[in-house]
């Protein structure tokens, strides 16, 4: 019975050393990898048949060590310490193998049986590095399998380990590393005790370590697992005192064990690495550092990355024109073979406009906008995480955040907001400290999501550029949406700066972040993996909220109170505010109905202006310039709209994010204040000097 059963099998590894390559090769999942470290925050799960026998593959976040000092570290022990693991595999980096092995230490002296996956091997052939695979299984004490995850090689092989790990009666006699005498002592003290009170459900000798340093996240996950507290066991706690009083004799006070122990791992994996890894001698200047010369340059570096931004978003909004048109016209002509299907059911003419001139005709003109760019947006945004520069992103606005008293990681969520904000609010959590993963929550929707992107293309294109097309115009409408979005970006430091000085008072902590070799991108797995993790999902959850929200629209649209409809008057009881700060009602009322999904704004307001009862679409941006200016738009209001496009409530999706991960309704009610605080003060500076100075 016990052979039959799923073995679970813990997948542990630095960031960036492609541990959810392995895990997404081995369990099929299309879980998203990316090239920059933290990219796991939570444990995954996947199931892989091998041989006949089921197992079950949890992929643990990325961490270089399990001495619990962030989020990362502390999931990730605990797992081995109460997750019922029946063996581990930890994924090494093969360029860089004696920084990996401190990990792969650790994980022996918790759970011995452990298969080591070298991986990336084709990477340090290109680099002159070669391992020892056999020397290094040796010195371990346990399996060593080469493998380059990313292109299927040697994942048989490590599945082979795996079960002949996991089926041996005795376990591999891991390497252990030797601390300072008296460290050893003092742990030897304390083993027969605890080996009576942990029975087997924790190693003894890991648990003593553990206790004289006074790991107190440790202390309180014994309580919650075990149903045991050291603290709470006298005897334990006496014999823990004297042990330390011990260790002070000799010189070593409980504040310094730490860095003891840690000396003790590093000496140990660098004796490893020299005596498994060779390395050719390289040039002085390889590949990796001529580029990082040029794209980490202290001056030419964020030029540059500007630049690249700007030719990101001419590539989008060029390139998504054309498919639009086509998807635009073969949705709405399912509508129109929908109206023939309820006129020939003979439905009544109330039910028809709910359901499809409201609920299919907002979806379909959000699908036909939002579907396009995202196919385009996404897979470049993906490349460049691929290929590695997003990290050198972080390091370039790392000195930015630390200005504002932030955290650099910052800048990696803020990255992801480009693509969705609810995504760049879940990808927070790779921000260790509470009150800095807080101010990156807070301050995510100040840089343009996807959503927002066709309103502010279109008002750019229609008052700035011009509606006539070409390339010329596509690149001067990407410069103009490249200075909104840095204005974002700006915002987003000093409304950071603002937080910290006030509610979310602190220092900014220090990060280690690694700089992942630069690498060909995967075309084939970047484009598949953007569109199913990225495209297809964000378009769902739109999708999710746009339908009901249709149906909504088209009530206010269509249902009267007296001689107007619910649209006309809320519009009306909007417009004096809306005027003063450089708007109208009726497009303060479209970013109101456009909270489930910023792409149904421009729709909503043409809407409003036609008095059509629904949605509309303008044929063409010169018709609906003419609609715009017809109905009192000027260069001002334009500005304004802009403005107040990029600095807004966030959609309703967005919202529930932030709320999930703060837990709080406070900080949610926050994180809508701030930027519609924001907005509606810089709409009516603007629109304020421009009356003064006699230009509107």
């Amino acid at each position: 019975m016990g052979l039959a059963r799923e073995r679970v099998v813990a997948l542990a590894g630095n960031p960036n050393v492609g541990k959810s390559t392995v895990f997404n090769a081995l369990t099929g999942l299309r879980q998203h990898t990316g090239n920059w470290p933290g990219k796991t925050v939570v444990t995954a799960q996947g199931r892989c048949t091998h041989r006949d026998r089921d197992y079950v593959l949890v992929d643990l976040p990325g961490t270089y060590s399990l001495m619990a000092h962030s989020p990362e570290e502390e999931t990730a022990r605990d797992f081995f310490c109460f997750g019922g693991a029946d063996g581990a595999v930890v994924v090494c980096d093969a360029t860089c193998l004696e920084r990996n092995l401190n990990l792969v230490l650790q994980v022996l002296e918790l759970q011995s049986r452990t298969v080591v996956c070298v991986n990336l091997l084709d990477e340090a052939g290109r680099k002159g590095v070669r391992v020892d695979l056999d020397a290094l299984s040796e010195r371990l004490g346990v399996p060593v399998v080469g493998a380059s995850a990313g292109r299927g090689k040697g994942l048989d092989e490590l599945l082979n380990r795996v079960e002949e790990v996991l089926d041996c009666r005795e376990p591999p006699k891991p390497l252990m590393v030797r601390y300072p005498p008296a460290v050893e002592f003092a742990a030897a003290t304390l083993t027969p005790l605890l080996g009576r009170r942990l029975k087997g459900r924790l190693p003894a000798r890991w648990t003593a370590l553990r206790l004289l340093e006074g790991d107190g996240s440790l202390l309180d996950a014994l309580s919650a697992a075990l149903d045991w507290d050291p603290r709470q066991d006298g005897e334990v706690r006496q014999a823990v005192e004297e042990a330390r009083a011990d260790l002070a004799r000799t010189g070593l006070e409980p504040a310094e064990l730490n860095s003891v122990l840690v000396s003790a791992l590093l000496r140990t994996a660098r004796e490893i690495a020299q005596a498994a890894v060779t390395a050719q001698q390289k040039p002085e200047e390889d590949r990796d550092r001529r580029l990082d010369r040029v794209l980490t340059h202290r001056y030419a570096a964020i030029p540059m990355m500007i630049l690249l931004l700007a030719g990101v978003l001419w590539l989008t909004i060029q390139g998504a024109n054309y498919p639009s048109a086509l998807l635009s016209d073969g949705l709405f002509w399912v509508q129109d073979r929908l109206t023939d299907l309820f006129a020939w059911l003979g439905a009544p003419e109330w039910l028809h406009g709910a359901l499809v001139l409201g609920v299919y005709r907002v979806l379909a003109w959000v699908v036909s906008v939002m579907l396009p760019p995202m196919a385009i947006f996404f897979p470049l945004f993906t490349l460049l995480e691929d290929f590695g520069y997003l990290p050198r992103v972080a390091f370039l606005l790392d000195h930015a955040f630390q200005k504002a008293r932030a955290c650099g990681k910052q800048a990696l969520t803020m990255c992801m907001g480009f693509g969705c904000n609810a995504a760049g609010v879940v990808g927070c959590r790779i921000i260790d400290s509470p009150r800095e993963r807080l101010i990156a929550i807070l301050t995510n929707s100040f840089v343009p999501c996807n959503g927002r992107f066709p309103t502010l293309i279109a008002v750019i294109t229609m008052f700035f550029v011009g509606a006539e097309g070409g390339a010329w115009a596509g690149l001067k409408a990407a410069l103009l949406l490249t200075g909104v979005i840095v204005l974002g970006v700006l915002a987003t430091f000093q409304v950071s700066r603002l937080l910290s000085a006030t509610v979310l008072k602190g220092v900014p902590s220090s990060f280690t972040l690694e700089l992942p070799p630069y690498r060909k991108p995967r075309v084939g797995q970047v484009i598949v993996r953007s569109i199913l993790d990225r495209t297809i999902f964000v378009l769902g959850r739109a999708a999710a909220v746009a339908a009901p929200a249709g149906l909504v629209i088209w009530l206010c649209a269509n249902v009267t109170v007296g001689d107007m409809t619910i649209l006309d008057h809320v519009t009306g009881f909007l417009d004096p505010f809306a005027r003063l700060i450089g708007l109208d009602g009726v497009i303060l009322t479209a970013f109101i109905l456009g909270f489930p999904a910023n792409e149904i704004v421009i729709p909503i307001a043409i809407m409003a202006y036609l008095s059509t009862g629904t949605i509309q679409d303008a044929e063409g941006l010169g018709a609906l310039h003419q609609l715009l200016v017809d109905n009192g738009w000027t260069w001002l209001t334009a500005v304004c709209t802009l403005l107040f496009s990029l600095f807004h409530w966030p959609c309703s999706t967005t919202c529930l994010s932030i709320a999930k991960e703060s837990g709080s309704f406070k900080w949610t009610a926050l994180a809508v204040m701030l930027p519609t605080g924001v907005g509606v003060l810089m709409c009516f500076c603007v629109a304020t000097a421009a009356r003064l100075l006699g230009l509107a």
